[in-house]
């Protein structure tokens, strides 16, 4: 193998790997985010307590159910609850 060829294969192979990690870490953060956002507009200007943002998680994972019955146990309303766990699997 020519030494163009091989610099130029590893140079795509390290930027597939790397751009396979740079689109997929920020997004799966995005969602817990957004789901908290939608949390704490409710809350008007009050900062999610830890409970919220670990039922965003559970929403993220897909457990809509768990993720809707942890934010209500935090004292978030219903119609809150189910848009904000909507928008965490996305």
């Amino acid at each position: 193998m020519r030494t163009s060829t091989r610099i130029a294969s590893v140079l795509a192979g390290a930027a597939l790997a790397l751009g396979g990690t740079a689109l997929t870490a920020p997004a799966a953060h995005a969602d817990v985010t957004a789901c908290i956002d939608q949390v704490e507009r409710e809350i008007q200007g009050g900062e999610a307590p830890d409970p919220v943002r670990m039922a965003c998680y559970v929403g993220l994972t897909g457990d809509h159910e768990q993720c809707v019955v942890g934010l209500a146990g935090s004292g978030v309303t219903n119609g809150t609850a189910v848009a904000a766990c909507r928008v965490a699997p996305n």
